[in-house]
């Protein structure tokens, strides 16, 4: 399992956001690491429509990822898997430097006891 959620500030323009390039891209760096079956990666995104970054520059934008991990991976493997996702967001953002901007990612590892799943996805694929 992994999921990964997006939260960002509704002034960045679509074509900037290009979504499912980007949850494509970190499809693939989810598999490649070989940590994460395709059936259990999930990709959602949240725009912010109120929010204040810094000095309130109305130019400013945000964007945070975080991860959601199913548990039982090493924290070598998660530490791994981190950087690559980070990268990617990190280069599909990349253009966005120009003006003011606020990038941050975080990683979760879920209860393992507290977390139910039903899927059958792997029929469909």
């Amino acid at each position: 399992m992994a999921h990964f959620v997006l939260e960002y500030s509704a002034n960045i323009l679509p074509e900037t956001l290009d979504l499912q390039t980007l949850f494509a891209k970190l499809h693939q760096v989810a598999v490649d690491t070989g940590l994460f079956p395709l059936k259990g990666i999930r990709s959602r995104a949240y725009a912010c429509h109120e929010y204040r970054l810094a000095d309130g520059n109305p130019e400013h934008i945000f964007v945070h990822l975080t991860v959601l991990l199913g548990a039982g991976r090493s924290l070598e493997e998660r530490e791994r898997a981190a950087k690559s996702f980070f990268q990617v967001l990190e280069a599909h953002f990349a253009s966005c430097f120009s003006r003011g901007v606020a990038m941050s990612f975080e990683m979760k590892e879920l209860e393992p006891v507290l977390k139910y799943n039903k899927n059958n996805l792997q029929d469909y694929l």
